[in-house]
């Protein structure tokens, strides 16, 4: 009989199906995708993992984007006083929780205290740790550490820890955060954040990535043909007026700005419906 995942959420448990019997692929074959720049594959990122449903950066979150399939998820790191790294995408837990403040101003305990809010409703579910977001996520799904503090040493160690540095790649538009990462050792798998073509030609450079960050202000063929060529994947954000695209049924149009110049990691909000559509169009196995 195979494992199935139970989630508490607001108040109710949801069987949410077993992630070994849906996800289409486990996570060496997404690796190898992830690093053969010529692929026709397009890879899916859930942002802050799955958060239509279930509060971001949560562990329910988390377990859908890998029932769902998706390639990789990204998540948003805060080191707590006591050194423990957290997941929280803002400078405060007072939209996300039912508490107010700074998380790398409390302990894991005080982080711990505070209840996962989605649209409103507390659930039942607390902010996660790194450690057991890395743990459901080993050898089944690749992680986006998006690095939101400077407090880099203990992230590192928990990824050392759990043995998951071949799933793992660090993100930040910080150049000074990525050298300290690349100097710890130079197999860690990186994304530098580029803003222009060439900021882009100075993060290969610098840091021979797996994967370029760049937007719309100057996705070109030109700028997409610089990356692949140096043995980097191209991310592109859905996020915003595209994924709104996706939701209202004018998929056509918003597949053919993703990809109209070759992009082949997409951020999303949509990971469900963006699966589905590259998967009809022979983009996504």
């Amino acid at each position: 009989m195979k494992n199935r995942i139970i989630v508490p959420f607001l108040g109710v448990t949801i069987v949410v199906g077993s992630i070994a019997a849906i996800a289409l692929r486990n996570v060496a074959d997404i690796k190898k995708d992830f690093l053969t720049t010529n692929s026709k594959t397009v890879l899916v990122a859930s942002h802050r993992a799955t958060h239509n449903v279930f509060p971001e950066n949560s562990i329910p979150a988390v377990q859908e984007a890998i029932r769902l399939g998706v390639d990789i998820i990204e998540i948003d790191v805060k080191v707590t006083t006591d050194r423990v790294p957290v997941l929280m995408h803002d400078g405060k837990i007072d939209r996300t929780t039912n508490g107010k403040g700074n998380p790398e101003d409390m302990t894991l305990e005080q982080v711990r205290s505070y209840n996962l809010m989605v649209r409103g409703e507390k659930t039942n579910e607390k902010i996660p740790t790194l450690e057991e977001v890395l743990r459901l996520a080993k050898g089944r799904i690749l992680v986006d550490l998006d690095l939101k503090t400077d407090k880099l040493g203990p992230i590192i160690e928990v990824v050392k820890k759990t043995k998951t540095e071949d799933i793992v790649f660090y993100f930040d538009s910080d150049y000074d955060a990525l050298k300290f990462v690349d100097k710890v050792d130079k197999k860690y798998m990186l994304m530098p954040r580029a803003h222009s073509k060439a900021m882009a030609d100075s993060a290969i450079t610098l840091f021979k990535p797996e994967v370029v960050h760049i937007d719309f202000s100057f996705y070109t063929p030109e700028v997409v043909n610089l990356i692949k060529k140096r043995g980097a994947r191209v991310w592109i954000n859905a996020l915003g007026s595209i994924d709104g695209l996706l939701r209202t049924g004018k998929q056509s149009e918003a597949l053919d700005q993703l990809l109209k110049n070759g992009a082949n990691v997409i951020q999303t909000d949509e990971p469900e419906l963006l699966l589905k559509l590259l998967k009809e169009r022979g983009l996504h196995i």
